[in-house]
């Protein structure tokens, strides 16, 4: 498992090309992910479950994390490092009754800061707050506001990662704000080069964006 959660959060999409999945997450890992979350609403569950077996070896090889989305069963079984539950996906405490000790446990915030504190005292590793700008994988999102993130900062002690249309364009603003690591679909996924935008992104921590929080 990586030290904690910070830097680059790379987050599947969802490719009907298993192979070119692969490809494209283990480029991601070579620019610098620490963290591959996998999200599938589609596919069947074998097929999630040999992606996600694979993922692994994958992060695992580069020193990386697998956290899966939604389903702590999956995650234990396929061997990855935790689970990220949004509203619908249950509570914290059976979630680690699943995955037992050491594993993560992430949750999915939105707007909510209340929703944030309640998952610090029911054990989370750390919350996730978005959408913070328009977003083609979740077009219909809440919306957060770079002061929220900021509120949440001064009051939460666990990682904050920050979701929700972000590129290397506009990734500085959140880290600015207090986001200790943010999550990226599209910018990464469907960039020509994978490796060079992750490397991009991953840099931004590294400047002074990063050194103002």
């Amino acid at each position: 498992m990586a030290a904690k959660v910070n830097g680059l959060y790379a987050v599947t999409p969802e490719l009907a090309d298993a192979e070119l999945l692969l490809r494209k997450v283990e480029a991601a890992v070579r620019g610098g992910a620490s963290i591959v979350q996998y999200r599938n609403k589609t596919a069947s569950q074998p097929l999630r479950l040999w992606h996600m077996e694979r993922l692994a070896s994958i992060c695992r090889r580069g020193g990386a994390s697998l956290i899966v989305n939604d389903s702590a069963d999956m995650a234990r079984e396929a061997g990855a490092e935790g689970v990220h539950l949004g509203r619908d996906d249950g509570p914290v405490c059976v979630a680690r009754q699943i995955l037992g000790p050491g594993k993560w446990i992430g949750v999915s915030c939105y707007n909510d800061l209340q929703r944030a504190r309640d998952a610090v005292e029911a054990g989370a590793d750390y919350v996730a707050f978005g959408s913070f700008f328009a977003s083609s994988t979740k077009p219909g999102a809440v919306q957060a506001t770079l002061d929220l993130l900021r509120q949440a900062r001064k009051e939460i002690a666990l990682p904050i990662v920050a979701i929700g249309g972000i590129n290397a364009g506009n990734a500085g603003l959140l880290i600015q704000a207090g986001a200790d690591a943010v999550a990226v679909v599209s910018a990464l996924f469907d960039a020509a080069d994978v490796e060079g935008e992750a490397r991009r992104l991953c840099g931004l921590f590294a400047t002074d964006h990063g050194m103002q929080k």
